[in-house]
């Protein structure tokens, strides 16, 4: 059974994230974490919605590369 929670260096493990980028990802509002004691903990469920809403960015030469090729087919 995997762990509903995650402590801030499994996290970083699993997700392949430094301490830094989490807490900015958690000060910018991107991830919620909450605190038990001493312990930063991030839910199982809200670490999967933050990384399946990773698959939907795209950078600007991502997008300007697929304009590129829309403007080419039509």
């Amino acid at each position: 059974m995997e762990q509903e929670v995650y402590r801030v260096k499994e996290f970083c493990q699993k997700y392949a994230i430094s301490r830094t980028s989490l807490y900015r990802e958690i000060s910018a509002n991107r991830l919620t974490a909450f605190k038990r004691g001493r312990l930063t903990l991030i839910a199982r469920e809200e670490a999967e919605r933050w990384f399946h809403c990773l698959a939907y960015f795209k950078t600007r030469e991502t997008m300007e590369k697929r304009h590129l090729a829309l403007e080419k087919a039509t």
